[in-house]
Formats: C-alpha cells, sequence, structure tokens
C-alpha cells in the first residue's frame, strides 16, 4: 500500500472539498433562486468540466496556472507540479456535481415557506440561513459527497497539471496507475480495494440522502 499517496489523496481531497462546498453552494443558491441574462451560457460554462476530456481541461489549468500566464505575473502564484495544482484540478472537477444537486435542491424549497419569513420580519440572508438551506440541507449534502468523491477518484486532468511524482504530486489514482506500469500488481489491488471502498461509502451515503425524499414521492402518487 502506497501510504503517502493515499495521505496525499486526502489532503488534496479536503481542501477541494473544501472549495466545492463554499462555491458549490454560492452558484446552487444563485441558480436556484434568481434568473439573469446570460445564465444558460453561465451554467454551459460551470458544466463543462462533466464533458471535456481530462487533457484538456488539464491543458486549460496549465495555460491559466503555468509559467506566462497572467495569474502568475500578477500574482506571483506558482503551483504547477506541486500539490496544490492537484486540489485544483480536483475542485474543478467536483464543482459542477454540487453546483446541480445544490441548485435542485434549492429550487424545491416552497416559496410559501420562504415569503412566510420575510412577512415575518426575516432578512433575505436570514431566510436563506434559517428556511431555504436547512430544507435544501440534504440535497446540498449529497452534492458535497458526490463532489468529493469525483475529487477523490481524479486522475487525467491531475496528471496534467501535478504531474505524477511520488511522495509530492502522486495521489492515490496515479499511484494504481504506477503500480499497474510497474507490473506491481499486489500493490495496485490493495489501493484498487481502498478507492472502490471509498466510492461506495460516498454513494450509498449520497442514497441515505436521497432515501426519504424518494419515499415521499412514491407516498404521493
Amino acid at each position: 500500500m502506497n501510504w503517502s499517496a493515499l495521505q496525499l489523496s486526502l489532503q488534496v481531497t479536503a481542501v477541494a472539498t473544501a472549495a466545492i462546498f463554499v462555491v458549490g453552494l454560492a452558484l446552487g443558491v444563485l441558480l436556484g433562486r434568481y434568473q439573469f441574462r446570460g445564465q444558460v451560457f453561465f451554467e454551459t460554462f460551470i458544466f463543462l468540466p462533466l464533458v471535456l476530456p481530462p487533457s484538456v481541461l488539464g491543458y486549460f489549468l496549465l495555460l491559466a496556472l503555468g509559467r506566462g500566464s497572467p495569474l502568475v505575473e500578477w500574482l506571483n502564484l506558482r503551483i504547477v507540479f506541486t500539490w496544490p495544482a492537484a486540489a485544483v484540478a480536483s475542485a474543478i472537477v467536483g464543482l459542477p456535481l454540487m453546483v446541480q444537486a445544490s441548485r435542485a435542491a434549492v429550487a424545491s424549497v416552497d416559496p410559501v415557506l420562504e415569503n412566510a419569513a420575510r412577512t415575518l420580519g426575516s432578512s433575505e440572508w436570514e431566510v436563506l440561513w434559517r428556511v431555504t438551506l436547512p430544507l435544501a440541507r440534504r440535497g446540498v449534502f449529497a452534492g458535497l459527497i458526490l463532489g468529493s468523491a469525483r475529487a477523490l477518484g481524479e486522475f487525467g486532468a491531475t496528471l496534467m497539471v501535478a504531474g505524477n511524482i511520488p511522495g509530492r504530486t502522486q495521489t492515490l489514482p496515479l499511484a494504481v496507475y504506477d503500480a499497474v506500469q510497474s507490473r506491481r500488481y499486489e500493490e495496485a489491488n490493495v489501493m484498487l480495494l481502498v478507492m472502490t471502498s471509498l466510492a461506495f461509502a460516498g454513494l450509498w451515503a449520497v442514497r441515505r440522502l436521497e432515501g426519504p425524499a424518494y419515499r415521499r414521492r412514491e407516498a404521493g402518487r
């Protein structure tokens, strides 16, 4: 078992999950509650990582974060071929899942309940935190789990922008690839079991979160 790769994967996933939660929740509320000009284009841009080949997404990140990029020149930010670059790649591929789930969850909240809170003197901020998000929490958490699971399994874009440097940027998916290439099949099998178990646990948690809503829909038919 490659413990350094596992530790780095958990570290990268934790940072990516934090970014996915903050940005994804904000975008989910924005798209689930408001209509604005150019929304279709904006949504298409957000969901683009779901359909882009990982190599293309990784190349985009190299252009954005690599040498000669305005972001690098202005902010003096050099993270290519470091583990933060892997966290950025993981966050970008997991973000659309969080946005999609949180948008649907927020949009499903009954506006009557929100309007009732407003008539009782609650501000828009209070309505969001005391009414909307508590009612949408299952969908939000489901999206966060899916986004985190996708971040944990990221391979292609990470390889492009962070490389496959053992002990520095080699995450668990990259370690599996490296082990198979080197014919270390027993080590690859152990890592395969770990990643499959983590993925299964994440999907099981999502199904548990969706269970009550599914049963209510079935009962209402």
